[in-house]
């Protein structure tokens, strides 16, 4: 919590309940079903929960917008993302069921309102919104063609589209047909794990 606090000092009461609340929900959870390596969950506030929120820093998420995370694994980005930003809502994709079941189970553990875990694959997935948030799970010209019918139109300064976490260089992933950034995490946390993390801001101005 501290390394939360470090970076988000003006978390409500709430907030910082709901964050404290992630480590003994995921230790237990853990114990049934492993959506966490063993090693990574010792670190679950540094590589899970502020890698998350690094797309808090950038650009978060104004009230009343709509996000997707698009295999969300055990939670994230989705889960993080929900507590902060507690007027935007948040539908958490898997395709893995057990996956799915501790994700809705934390959720409602948190009292996350805001957030609904849902099983399937993405293709099967009609509903549209805003931003389509996740954590690399396959290269980047494969997931905005599995994604691109679930973004709404872009519109003003919006820029709505798809914000992706991810290591390492990815400059031939971006050789694609839309307009794209590239946010350098490093920019917004010290931590020596960030070195090399980064945010791709695909933009969908249709």
């Amino acid at each position: 919590m501290q390394l939360i606090e470090k970076y988000f000092p003006a978390l409500t009461d709430i907030q910082k309940k709901q964050f404290s609340l992630l480590e003994p929900l995921y230790r237990e959870w853990n114990s049934k079903v492993n959506v966490i390596s063993r090693k990574d969950i010792e670190n679950l506030y540094l590589k899970h929960v502020l890698h998350s929120l690094a797309i808090a820093k950038y650009p978060g998420f104004r009230d009343g917008l709509e996000v997707i995370d698009v295999g969300t694994g055990g939670g994230f980005p989705g889960i993080p993302l929900a507590i902060m930003f507690p007027e935007s809502r948040f539908i958490l994709v898997d395709s893995v069921g057990k996956k799915i079941k501790v994700v809705q189970a934390i959720v409602d553990e948190l009292e996350l309102k805001n957030a609904t875990a849902v099983h399937a694959r993405i293709e099967d997935i009609k509903n549209q919104a805003d931003f389509i948030v996740s954590r690399a799970v396959t290269e980047l010209h494969k997931f905005i063609r599995w994604v691109k019918k679930n973004i709404r139109n872009g519109d003003g300064d919006l820029m709505r589209g798809i914000l992706y976490l991810k290591g390492g260089d990815f400059s031939e992933e971006l050789k694609i047909p839309y307009k794209s950034r590239i946010i350098n995490i490093p920019d917004f946390f010290d931590e020596p794990f960030f070195e090399s993390k980064k945010i791709a801001h695909i933009i969908f101005m249709r």
